[in-house]
Parts: C-alpha cells; sequence; structure tokens
C-alpha cells in the first residue's frame, strides 16, 4: 500500500543537506561531502536536482496551488513567508511527495495519477463508493483507481494505493481489478488489492477470486487466503490475512511485518517525507497502532525498537537506529 520511495541515491543526498545544514560549520563533514560528491557522477547529478528543485520551490508551490485549490495551503504559507529557509522547502516539497522519481509533477507521478484518476482519496483520507454496478469500493488514503465500465467489461484499474471491494454480481460482467503486476478476476466477491512497490497483494476476505499475471500465469484464492503477484510469479501466503482490512476502521493491525512496511502503510496519513535507515527496515513489529495519528505510532515504536525519531518540523522524518 506504499508510494514509492525515493531512490538510495537520492535519500542520500538529503541526509547530507541535512547534516551540512544542521549545527556550526565542520572542514572534516565538508571533506566527506566532497568525497561522496566525487565518488560517482550519479551523486553530483543527486544533489545537483535537489538544489535545483529547492530553488524552484516558490514557483513549484504556486503551480500546485492552481491545480489543486485548498491543498497546498500549509506549504504555502510556510514557503511564501518572507524568510523562509531551503531546509523549510525541502520539508514541504518532500511532504508533498515532490521529490520522487519520474516527470516533476507530471502524470506518472502519484500526484498526477491522482489528478486524473477517475476517483482518488487525498493524505489521511479514507472513503466509500458506490460504483455503477452497485458494487461498493473503498478506498485507502492516497489512493486512485480508474473505472472502465461498459455493456460488455467490469473493469477497476488500481494507479496506486490500497482498495477493498464488494462485487455485485453480474455473471455476463466478471469484475477485474488491473494492477502494474497483472489482475484480479471475481464473481459476487469481497477482496483487497493494494500496489506496493514492485508487488501486488491480494487478500480474499469473502468467496474466491483468480489472480492473474500479464504472462498468463493463474492462481485461485479461496476466502482468507492471499498472495503477492510479482512480475514473473504469484507467490501466496500461509495463514488468514484478513486482518490487512483494518485499515477500513482506522487501525493498522501487524502482525510480525518489518519496520520497513510498517512506515509504508503509514506513509498515506503522514504530512511530510518519512525516510527510514537501512539498518533497521527489517526490524520485526507486532501490534495494533491508530492510522490517523502517525506520530504516535512513530513515538510508540521508539519506545520499543532500538530506534530513534528526529523529527525535523512536520515536514521530515528521519528513523535511525539509537
Amino acid at each position: 500500500m506504499s508510494t514509492p520511495r525515493l531512490d538510495p541515491v537520492s535519500e542520500q543526498a538529503i541526509d547530507w543537506m541535512v547534516s551540512l545544514r544542521a549545527g556550526k560549520p565542520d572542514a572534516a563533514l565538508q571533506e566527506r561531502f566532497n568525497a561522496w560528491l566525487a565518488m560517482d557522477p550519479a551523486h553530483a547529478r543527486a544533489w545537483a536536482t535537489l538544489q535545483e528543485r529547492l530553488g524552484a520551490s516558490f514557483n513549484t508551490i504556486r503551480a500546485l496551488d492552481r491545480r489543486l485549490p485548498g491543498q497546498a495551503d500549509e506549504a504555502r504559507q510556510l514557503l511564501l513567508q518572507p524568510h523562509g529557509s531551503r531546509r523549510d522547502a525541502l520539508r514541504v516539497i518532500a511532504g508533498l511527495g515532490l521529490l520522487g522519481g519520474g516527470a516533476w509533477l507530471g502524470i506518472r507521478s502519484p500526484l498526477g495519477d491522482s489528478l486524473l484518476a477517475d476517483l482518488h482519496t487525498g493524505r489521511g483520507q479514507r472513503q466509500d463508493f458506490t460504483l455503477a454496478d452497485g458494487s461498493r469500493l473503498s478506498l485507502n488514503a492516497n489512493s486512485a483507481v480508474d473505472l472502465r465500465f461498459d455493456d460488455k467489461q467490469r473493469l477497476v484499474i488500481l494507479r496506486h494505493g490500497e482498495l477493498v471491494i464488494q462485487v455485485a454480481a453480474d455473471p455476463q460482467r466478471p469484475l477485474r481489478v488491473r494492477t502494474a503486476q497483472g489482475e484480479i478476476r471475481a464473481l459476487g466477491t469481497r477482496f483487497l488489492v493494494a500496489q506496493e512497490h514492485d508487488a501486488t497483494r491480494v487478500v480474499v476476505l469473502q468467496h474466491s477470486v483468480e489472480a492473474r499475471l500479464f504472462n498468463g500465469t493463474t492462481l485461485a484464492l479461496q476466502e482468507g487466503q492471499s498472495a503477492l503477484l510479482h512480475e514473473g510469479k504469484i507467490a501466496p501466503f500461509a495463514g488468514d490475512q484478513r486482518y490487512r482490512a483494518d485499515w477500513l476502521s482506522g487501525r493498522l493491525n501487524v502482525l510480525d511485518d518489518p519496520l520497513e512496511h510498517v512506515v509504508d502503510a503509514l506513509r498515506p496519513y503522514s504530512r511530510g517525507f518519512v525516510r527510514v535507515a537501512p539498518d533497521v527496515r527489517g526490524l520485526r513489529v507486532q501490534g495494533v497502532f491508530p492510522l490517523n495519528d502517525p506520530d504516535r505510532v512513530f513515538t510508540a515504536l521508539a519506545e520499543t525498537l532500538p530506534i530513534r525519531v528526529e523529527r525535523y518540523s512536520p515536514w521530515l522524518t528521519l528513523i535511525r537506529a539509537k
């Protein structure tokens, strides 16, 4: 259910900017930064891109606000104050999800997908919809779908995010949900689909579905069963995974998942960019957490795991080892 994260080099560039702008100038730190910059041309490109985008941040927010009236109020107020710093600009741009890969404010970004999608939700927003055939669709926060319904087909295209759908029966038009990895075909059933970073998660809440990859591989899943659809294979899960639909009631139910996945589930509810250091991403987590209060969850995780949570205003949160 995650949104795409920054590539590792861009994450390193952000770490360097935070370090270089925190506290007094340090010659040794500057020397290490210069060595990192010279180590790989990709490092210099990432640093230049970050500085270029920060320099254009005022025009970026103005353009965003024209396209999404009222959606960028907090960001605009912070960026357009007379003495706003570039560090503030980083927090704002990261919080709006504009530092990811793909075109700058382009249609290939999650923001662009949402702007063009038939149905979508924003940060921290869950919403239920009744489709033209009577099916009931629920979207998790920061999700977007397109609909292709006519007299021959019922197709829901999940652009990003997560959905639960209660399918109205129609033997002539089996409903399909399409993702980046394949399709899930149903006839009078209820199931969950999440577009994750490089796979699709399917959980059958009632009855059964058929999962199909674009290469023709198929797998039938019964009530309570689940699987991950990868580009070349379908990997079923052992055990009942229906708890993953608890987001419908505002809860994040975690049963021995890595910290990285927990943070991914909270990203659609977090106002800013959250970066998890590679050495703590695999820490195992259990518990039930409130989706609508990510800061409270991060605090609870810091109390139970060997991590520290560093907040640079609401726009940037770094999670590192203690």
